[in-house]
């Protein structure tokens, strides 16, 4: 110890200091040597107390905070309060009928198989589909009620965002398809991908015999077989048309600006020798909304490449596999909100995929659900009970400040590209905890008026439709909620400095979330209310832990605007170039040495798998970013304020304290399946070498400790780039 501890705080502000040591002490492992390996130092003892919940395919801090978080939102949308606001009492009637599981076993199947005529029918599932449908079905018709009543986009990959090149204009974008298992890799179904592909045929053959079961049609299993070998095909097919992830690395290449006449003209897709056609396609589905869409107008081709090679594929394949393939790819994820004998269905490919032995309680599923779709109504339950206003007063000005400076030790960037970044880097617009819209009543009503919410099928349509609207409407740059359809297919677009998990996949950030965000196209730090709180920020714990977990999250986040995607992005948000040619070369260069390094590391839990360096380029730049700034802006507190109290028990400078509480909001584990599917499709590298990789490029953190050049935690060659 470093003496009695005495503290001359505020007593609320004691109590901080001496949790705050508790938990940094109970999470370390004090045998290991942190010059050794600072992960396992830092989270050791954090490993030993914490076992993965069944329920869960990991387990961190992040996990932690996001559990407690939907306790919180469960006691908000199950209390009762007179007078209410409407939208709030909606969002508890949405949460009230997703929670009733008596009803949903009551209904069992219903709900979906009274879908499946609305999207012409799964040809497996019933007997003469050819006959009752298949003289009037088209890939036009399908496609775009999928995408306009249920938001699931399929084969075409069709939605309304910002224009990359002018960021005040929403703009129709086609890209390529998601994918039924994570990603291309998988389809070659050999080795550690054998397990998920059987899992994911015997998926489908039980929920098509599950229909077919409650319907009263005979089950015919080999002509079942027959037919989902023919979907696994077709798949796996276009799961090889789809671009690979490092062709999808790079902004400037993937903006193909066109007429949508262009699209019949160059990008023709054939089925039964019925060409497909793009603008009845896109009128099917702006129609819903009243928006009249002619040949004219201008559309972002997000995957020429994708569109060439799905023409020659599905040109192999019937109207009916096409159809077998699209209902599936639907039906799969609508069980998850059925009776218990069709989540059963999925049980075997959720284990396969996470390793998951049971499904999160129902109250959870629920909770997420309602958060992801009426995040302003729940951000505003939540705010009242959970928030502190104190909470705002974060440290944003002086790490930015420190970013700014710190372009002047750049030897590798021209005083042209720095005075542009600068520029950049002085207009980012930050977003603190909440919108204060959702403290309005009226705000709130007028958002959800008139829209029923009383189950998640309409819930669906109403926030597709909501999103289609988007098209005649003006960006607004000061709205907290980044866009609800974030995809893998532009997630250059929108940074969030960790995965959220979510069981329906909506990618959202309302006040309730445990994440930060950057946005390319906004030019925007959001920090919702969820993270801020210990171990990443408490007005009244220490400033070293402060900076060592909000500091480096809102470095973090800064850093984005600048790694291999931000950097194409200008200070207004719009995709331009305002690099030199000189400096983009060093800083493509710069960039190969955090590739080469993080592709070095191999994870023991994804089976020896090494990291992918180029996919998680970006949040790697992002660390590394991050760290180093939030370090120097706490040290230049200090100058100005003086050292800070020790704190009781834990024999550590504030220096050290620094980079342990930053280590620690890393703390976690994976089952070996998700380490796998981590490592292999995951833009963000996994927790230890998150802190690993950063740290070694550090050298305060080797001057903090004390480590000696032969140590482990100092390489010979480090990597800077910010």
């Amino acid at each position: 110890m470093r003496g009695q501890f005495t503290c001359t705080l505020v007593p609320s502000d004691c109590v901080l200091f001496v949790f705050a040591a508790s938990r940094l002490i109970a999470n370390m492992d004090a045998s290991v040597e942190p010059c050794d390996n600072f992960y396992q130092y830092a989270c050791g003892g954090w490993m030993k107390k914490n076992i993965i919940p069944e329920t869960s395919s990991r387990y961190s801090t992040f996990d932690i905070l996001r559990d407690e978080l939907e306790v919180i939102l469960k006691g908000v949308l199950e209390k009762t309060v007179d007078g209410e606001g409407a939208a709030l009492t909606k969002a508890k009637t949405l949460y009230k009928s997703c929670t009733n599981e008596s009803l949903i076993e009551l209904r069992g199947g219903a709900p979906l198989l009274n879908m499946l005529s609305s999207v012409f029918e799964w040809p497996i599932a019933v007997d003469n589909w050819e006959t009752d449908y298949g003289s009037t079905w088209t890939l036009e018709d399908v496609l775009a009620k999928l995408n306009e009543k249920y938001g699931t986009q399929l084969l075409v990959n069709f939605f309304i965002s910002t224009d990359d090149r002018n960021s005040n204009s929403y703009i129709i974008h086609v890209s390529q398809t998601n994918l039924g298992l994570l990603s291309r890799d998988f389809y070659s179904c050999t080795g550690p991908y054998a397990e998920a592909c059987r899992a994911y045929e015997q998926f489908m053959i039980d929920l098509a015999k599950l229909i077919r079961s409650d319907r009263g049609l005979a089950i015919n299993e080999t002509r079942i077989k027959d037919e989902v070998r023919r979907v696994m095909d077709l798949e796996t097919d276009i799961a090889n048309a789809t671009d690979t992830p490092e062709d999808r690395n790079n902004p400037v290449l993937l903006y193909n600006k066109m007429e949508l006449g262009d699209l019949n003209a160059n990008f023709t897709l054939e089925v039964d020798s019925k060409v497909f056609n793009w603008s009845y396609f896109t009128a099917k589905i702006m129609d819903t909304v009243n928006i009249s869409v002619p040949d004219t107008e201008k559309v972002i081709n997000y995957s020429p490449n994708y569109y060439r090679r799905l023409n020659l594929i599905i040109g192999k394949y019937t109207k009916r596999d096409l159809q077998n393939y699209l209902v599936w790819r639907f039906a799969m994820n609508m069980v998850i909100g059925l009776s218990r004998s069709y989540r059963d269905t999925r049980k075997a490919f959720r284990k396969a995929l996470s390793g998951t032995t049971s499904e999160a309680a129902v109250w959870r599923q629920c909770a997420i659900y309602v958060n992801n779709n009426m995040e302003n109504a729940v951000g505003r339950l939540y705010v009242k009970e959970a928030f502190s206003e104190k909470s705002k007063e974060l440290m944003i000005k002086d790490i930015r400040e420190v970013f700014i400076s710190n372009l002047d030790d750049l030897s590798w960037m021209d005083a042209k590209t720095k005075r542009a970044a600068e520029e950049k880097a002085r207009a980012i617009r930050e977003r603190i905890g909440y919108s204060d819209n959702i403290t309005d009543d009226e705000y709130l009503n007028k958002e959800y008026k008139d829209e029923y919410f009383e189950n998640i099928l309409k819930n669906l349509e109403y926030v597709q439709k909501k999103r289609l609207r988007n098209l005649r409407v003006k960006v607004n740059k000061e709205d907290l909620v980044l866009s609800p359809t974030l995809t893998p297919t532009h997630a250059y677009i929108y940074h969030s400095l960790n995965p959220i998990v979510s069981v329906f996949c909506r990618w959202v950030t309302g006040a309730a979330v445990v994440n930060a965000f950057y946005s390319s196209s906004k030019n925007q730090i959001v920090f919702p209310a969820g993270i801020l709180q210990p171990p990443f920020f408490s007005k009244g714990q220490a400033k070293s832990l402060n900076y060592g977990g909000i500091g480096m999250v809102i470095g973090h986040e800064i850093t984005h605007g600048f790694d291999d995607n931000g950097r194409n992005y200008d200070k207004d948000g719009d995709l331009k170039d305002w690099w030199t040619p000189e400096s983009t070369n060093r800083f493509l260069d710069l960039s190969k040495c955090i590739v080469n390094q993080y592709g070095n590391f191999s994870w023991d839990l994804a089976n020896g798998l090494h990291l992918n360096g180029n996919n998680t380029l970006g949040e790697n730049i992002a660390d590394n970013g991050g760290i180093r700034q939030a370090y120097q802006a706490y040290r230049n507190y200090v100058k100005v304020h003086g050292e800070e109290p020790s704190l009781p028990g834990i024999d550590l400078s504030h220096n050290q304290l620094f980079f342990l509480n930053f280590a620690q909001v890393w703390c976690g584990t994976h089952r070996p399946e998700q380490a796998v599917n981590s490592a292999k499709v995951d833009i963000h590298s996994p927790g230890i070498f998150r802190v690993l990789g950063s740290l070694q490029n550090f050298p305060e953190f080797a001057r903090a400790f004390n480590c000696n050049k032969s140590s482990p935690m100092v390489p010979d060659n480090i990597c800077r780039v910010w």
